[in-house]
């Protein structure tokens, strides 16, 4: 191919590359549905819950992650993943899904809708009864967690960082209401950090450094409600 032969084939090239990282990056900002199930080894009620929110951690468009807490541990079993941070987390949300007090298992939907989850499809139902998030856009690249410009109710939003294990976890449980069972555990969150806030300006944050092989994920969150924005690597 030589002459204008060569340049058009070499423009088409380029547009076709051009496309190519086009649907790339609008797969890549899929907005996301955010399942957060609060769950705990000590509590008898939780296996079909976890069961359920299996079923979902792989499905296109959803971050499904799971928070143990740590009220149910006097029951005899110390929850192997609780984190009083992760309590913390789902008592704060109580007021505005207007709870009296948390409970497990309660499977939250881009914060601001719930359910108990233990049913067969109810999370399913949850996630499609649930609005599209509508925020900023997030992005994570480079070391860095970029925030576009968009409207902050009430002037501000939390900023979360939250490393978690990909996959599923098979935990024995030796003592409590669970004695003697294997549970399983998808997408187990380990750490929950807030970087800080967003007002609605475009802002950008380090992404601290993580050695432990875990995922990332970036929550952009009306204090103890609504999730505007969410992204995953």
């Amino acid at each position: 191919m030589t002459g204008s032969k060569a340049k058009r084939g070499a423009m088409w090239l380029g547009a076709g590359a051009a496309l190519l990282v086009l649907a790339a990056t609008g797969a890549a900002a899929q907005p996301l549905t955010v399942v957060e199930l609060f769950t705990s080894q000590g509590c008898s009620s939780c296996p079909p819950a976890n069961a359920n929110l299996i079923k979902v951690k792989d499905r296109s468009g959803v971050l499904a992650l799971s928070f143990n807490v740590t009220y149910w541990d006097y029951l005899g079993w110390k929850d192997t993943f609780g984190r009083e941070e992760f309590t913390q987390r789902q008592v704060n949300y109580e007021p505005s899904l207007g709870r009296s007090g948390p409970f497990t298992p309660q499977v939250v939907v881009n914060g601001d809708a719930d359910a108990v989850g233990a049913r067969p499809g109810e999370i399913e139902q949850l996630i499609a009864s649930s609005g599209r998030i509508k925020g900023p856009s997030l992005s994570l690249s480079g070391g860095k967690i970029a925030i576009g410009a968009g409207k902050a109710p009430a002037g501000r939003a939390d900023v979360w960082l939250v490393r978690y294990r990909q996959g599923v976890i098979e935990v024995p449980v030796a003592r409590g209401e669970n004695t003697g069972r294997t549970l399983p555990h998808a997408n187990v969150v380990h750490a929950l950090k807030k970087l800080g806030s967003w007002t609605g300006e475009a802002t950008t944050f380090s992404l601290p450094a993580d050695s432990s092989g875990l995922s990332t994920a970036v929550l952009v969150q009306s204090p103890g409600g609504s999730i505007l924005a969410a992204a995953a690597n």
